[in-house]
């Protein structure tokens, strides 16, 4: 299986600090952020990786990956998207990468520490989407479930109004060769962008799709809300705590 990072987009929710990087090289806690997806998947064992960024800051990557053998990874290519054209139409440039292999998808802001590797090596056909409950399922894909079996997922919803559940698909999916053909059938949502929400739910019409809840931390990091929220969490992990703030206030200083 070969793994894909997209990395792309201006990152507009979190300027100014975009207006410096591409928002998949800031930093949670001590490492880039692009580290954590490249992480996810060498752990699962994939080690052939191709990352998908655009923008104006898309050379800042080369310093920061080269050629990723740092990272454990064994082969890596870089794609350009040149245009703000959606998830999915940044998929569909890896279609000579994966060249008819299963791939595993994550999104370059997506920080977890689950283990993926099972799912990974029992995979064999269709797509399988990673769900993760989360306080805000309006900012994400969000699957209706069927209300007489909660394990069957009747439609996805893209960025809901009013979500059906509190789950989000999170950024991180297995996905078949068919994936390519789904995508070329595509028509721009009302954003201008191609959906992976409509990828999805392709797969779901044709009967192949399946979801796992990922056990763990899951965070996506494109907010300040949340980017704060994953440097909070891998800090703590890597052993920071917190200290106390001295209250200086009524300090009296005299002359």
């Amino acid at each position: 299986m070969k793994g894909i990072v997209l990395a792309g987009g201006l990152g507009s929710r979190l300027y100014p600090l975009t207006h410096a990087t591409n928002k998949h090289l800031l930093p949670i806690y001590d490492q880039p952020m692009i580290y954590y997806p490249i992480a996810t998947l060498v752990n699962a064992g994939i080690d052939h990786i191709m990352v998908v960024t655009g923008g104006p800051h898309a050379g800042h990557f080369l310093r920061v990956l080269r050629d990723g053998k740092h990272l454990g990874v064994r082969h890596l290519e870089y794609a350009y998207q040149e245009n703000e054209g959606g998830i999915a139409e940044a998929l569909g440039l890896c279609e000579d990468f994966a060249d008819g292999d299963n791939i595993c998808v994550i999104l370059g802001d997506n920080t977890t520490d689950a283990d993926i590797r099972p799912a990974v090596e029992s995979f064999t056909e269709g797509a399988l989407l990673f769900l993760a409950k989360v306080p805000d399922p309006h900012r994400f894909g969000c699957p209706r479930f069927d209300p007489n079996d909660p394990t069957r997922i009747l439609r996805i919803e893209e960025k809901p109004r009013e979500p059906a559940s509190n789950y989000a698909v999170t950024g991180l999916y297995i996905y078949d060769a068919r994936v390519f053909d789904y995508i070329a059938r595509l028509e721009p949502s009302d954003r201008g962008e191609l959906e992976i929400t409509d990828v999805n739910n392709f797969y779901l019409a044709d009967g192949l799709l399946r979801w796992v809840e990922l056990e763990g931390f899951w965070t996506d990091a494109g907010t300040f809300e949340s980017l704060h929220r994953a440097n909070r969490y891998w800090a703590e992990r890597r052993g920071w705590r917190a200290q106390p703030v001295e209250d200086t206030s009524s300090v009296v200083h005299k002359a």
